[in-house]
């Protein structure tokens, strides 16, 4: 501390325009590193390009400059600097380990992950950059001595700044035309790594999607949904919303390793290509409950209208039930019986922290009883393989494929053992998916049974240096929204539904769109909101 306190006393007084200077340039040199090594690759650092990419420095740091000149003030500035600095140097550590991009989804999931799954991200390189490019500078900003001069004189030298930024931003615009038109039309993926800037702008981009144009109102789906009475056994369907599953890693799919030994066994309906519909959790789950399409979708339409879950519930024919190893439902069953099996409490199935996806399964028959004169819908979210820590996503008795990555820093891992460990939790959910299908086999005289499982998402394992989920969906490779999906039917089922076609249609595109839709139909719900179209059991 007296080291720090003489280094400080060293500085003379700084103007407010010199303090956010050099925060500026700090945050240009040092938490743009993920931003240069990509552009650098678009254009190579040689002579025709020598100008361009210095006046993309000076475009950058002028424009951090501007930004922050206009939000600064004696009240302002020097809490605003400090939390660009530790926000930008988490940002900074994520694009350059993991290569996403944080835009407002990315947003969205990080504020909807829970504490456990925070955990799982945290390493001795993530906090090395917190302190080096977060805590010491924002440390120095907060002891720095700021002249305060009237405002008179603040006013005019932060107009001065700000013409000062305005000229150089058109200049290199304008000079650099033609390289700048190619940069905004061709390489649009570039700017999403440009820090703070990007994130700053995402931040806005979530709150205005989010809370802007007043409440939200719920407006109320399918309420002329009924069921019509038959003398058909009730119908007993577990859905279970997989984690990270990514299609080209299942043997169903041809994967060269045997990651479904057990559902290989079973007879069962696979989706070779089945998408989802985003690529991360926040968007995927409430989107595939959703009754509007992935081209449709947003996350306030979403919440501002009933999903498939509430039409089942307006039947009053369907009795519903979530249960939830995952983060939560994202919305999507605030409506109904909910119950979080993310702890001991409620999870007998948990080691060293971990609970298991199989303790969702106990209590279930209870359920079932209090509920026997109704159809029954319950839905199990996985953790599944949950990253980047797979290799805690499953008992150590399915550690069939070794050497595994064993740290959630996978830059530090081969790309066999991310995918060993990856794979091992898929073996996994194999393990559980056989084990749902055997639970609901004890029922299968008296109910028509059916487990439909289908991923969030999918999962980058470094391919092109790529790892983890989140990037933009016309961005992200295929591996991140090809998705594991497929059914199973119990013998009952088989004799009132048009299994046969379901089966011939198995290899056709599908979605998460399908979902919806493909409930209501299994459930015989008819309503207005029914698209018959859309429900894979009668896809044409």
């Amino acid at each position: 501390m007296n080291i720090q306190g003489s280094v400080i006393k060293s500085f003379k007084a700084l103007t407010q325009t010199q303090l956010i200077i050099f925060v500026s340039l700090f945050l240009v040199l040092f938490d743009n590193v993920a931003f240069f090594q990509n552009l650098v690759k678009v254009y190579p650092p040689n002579w025709d390009n020598a100008g361009f990419l210095l006046s993309i420095v000076l475009l950058l740091l002028f424009l951090t400059i501007l930004l922050l000149t206009m939000v600064s003030s004696k009240w302002t500035t020097k809490p605003i600097l400090i939390l660009i600095l530790l926000v930008s140097s988490m940002t900074n550590y994520f694009m350059n380990t993991y290569h996403v991009i944080i835009d407002d989804e990315m947003i969205r999931n990080t504020l909807q992950t829970n504490l456990a799954e925070s955990a799982d991200l945290l390493s001795l390189k993530q906090l090395l950059y917190l302190l080096f490019l977060g805590i010491l500078p924002a440390y120095l900003v907060y002891r720095a001595p700021v002249v305060y001069r009237p405002i008179k004189s603040e006013l005019l030298s932060k107009l001065k700044m700000i013409l000062l930024s305005l000229a150089v931003i058109v200049a290199s615009l304008f000079i650099y035309s033609k390289h700048y038109t190619s940069f905004f039309r061709e390489h649009k993926p570039l700017r999403f790594t440009i820090n703070p800037l990007y994130w700053i702008y995402a931040t806005g981009k979530y709150v205005v999607l989010t809370y802007n144009n007043g409440p939200i109102i719920l407006k109320p789906m399918g309420e002329d949904a009924t069921i019509a009475s038959t003398s058909q056994p009730h119908k007993l369907v577990i859905m279970v919303v997989g984690e990270a599953a990514r299609a080209d890693h299942f043997s169903l799919n041809g994967y060269k390793r045997e990651t479904n030994p057990k559902l290989k066994q079973e007879d069962i309906v696979n989706f070779s290509h089945f998408y989802s519909c985003g690529t991360s959790t926040a968007v995927s789950v409430p989107c595939m409950f959703s009754l509007l399409d992935r081209a449709d979708y947003s996350y306030k339409k979403g919440l501002s209208q009933e999903n498939v879950i509430d039409v089942l519930k307006h039947t009053g024919k369907v009795a519903l039930l979530w249960r939830d190893n995952n983060s939560d439902s994202k919305g999507v069953a605030l409506r109904i019986p909910h119950e979080d099996f993310r702890t001991p409490k409620q999870n007998k199935i948990c080691i060293e922290g971990e609970c298991r996806d199989i303790g969702m399964l106990q209590g279930l028959e209870r359920f079932i009883t209090e509920h026997k004169d109704k159809d029954i819908l319950i839905v199990l979210h996985q953790m599944g393989n949950h990253g980047p820590a797979y290799y805690k996503r499953y008992p150590k008795s399915f550690e069939k494929f070794t050497p595994v990555c064993k740290t959630n820093q996978l830059e530090a891992c081969s790309r066999e053992e991310i995918a060993n460990a990856y794979d091992n939790a898929l073996l996994y959910t194999d393990d559980f998916l056989s084990r749902v299908i055997a639970f609901l086999k004890q029922y299968d005289t008296d109910y028509q049974t059916a487990m439909l499982y289908i991923a969030d998402h999918g999962e980058s394992l470094g391919e092109k240096g790529l790892y983890l989920h989140g990037l933009p969906y016309f961005m992200a490779p295929d591996a991140q929204k090809h998705v594991g999906a497929l059914m199973w039917f119990g013998s009952q089922s088989k004799r009132y539904l048009p299994i046969a076609k379901l089966r011939q249609n198995a290899d056709k595109h599908f979605s998460q769109d399908n979902l919806s839709h493909t409930l209501l139909g299994l459930f015989g719900v008819q309503s207005k909101v029914y698209e018959k179209r859309k429900d894979m059991l009668l896809s044409p």
